[in-house]
């Protein structure tokens, strides 16, 4: 069976737990905590990052983008990037904006500051930092926001990785209690669509030591 190495709070990772499942394709997930750089991991992805596909045959697929392609290009009947060239490039470019200057702006500072500092005894968070992640995330939640208040999905008419990889983002940040959604109607909206699909409830089972999410992060209706 394939196997993904992956972590609970990598949003990348649930990115490829969300695809798989929509595709309805088995996995074993192995948890990964990619900080520590071990070997073994290494040999498997030198960049030591998550998530890290291993399929039947021993072929290694590194990266959220890399892996939905690569399942997509072999599953051409459910393809979840998909549309004419012009909707595929909407897709790719929110699909970049996330796993690019989401990540790097909001994301990354808070699972380093909360989470990483503590698991590697790398001393007190800095509250700086994560003010001015919280800034950066309202700024780009009015972003999504305006999107779904004008589309069906995110990308457009329908659903797409596009759309699986803001939710697995935003879901980290729900199960750190970042997010306020009474202040994005159209937004909250959108995610209890997603969140109520049979391949997010994985995702709501995660726990993570010395991190408790909040009641309504397992709350279908919120």
């Amino acid at each position: 069976m394939r196997v993904l190495h992956h972590y609970m709070l990598s949003a990348a990772s649930r990115f490829v737990r969300l695809y798989l499942n929509e595709q309805k394709m088995d996995f074993l997930p192995k948890l990964e905590e990619f900080w520590k750089s071990e070997a073994a991991f290494l040999k498997l992805n030198v960049a030591g990052t998550v998530p890290v596909l291993v399929e039947d045959d021993g072929t290694v697929l590194c990266g959220a983008y890399v892996i939905a392609e690569y399942f997509d290009d072999m599953l051409p009947e459910q393809p979840l990037l998909q549309g004419r060239p012009a909707e595929r490039a909407e897709i790719r470019r929110l699909f970049d904006w996330l796993c690019g200057r989401f990540d790097r702006e909001v994301l990354q500072p808070l699972i380093n500051e909360r989470l990483i500092r503590r698991m590697t005894g790398e001393g007190v968070p800095s509250s700086v930092v994560i003010r001015t992640a919280l800034s950066n995330l309202g700024v780009h939640l009015a972003y999504f926001n305006h999107l779904v208040e004008h589309r069906q999905w995110l990308a457009g008419s329908k659903m797409s990785i596009a759309d699986l990889i803001a939710a697995a983002s935003l879901s980290v940040l729900d199960f750190m209690n970042d997010i306020n959604w009474d202040d994005w109607d159209e937004l909250k909206l959108w995610y209890a669509r997603i969140k109520s699909r049979p391949s997010f409830r994985p995702l709501l089972a995660d726990q993570v030591t010395g991190m408790t999410p909040p009641g309504h992060y397992t709350n279908l209706d919120f």
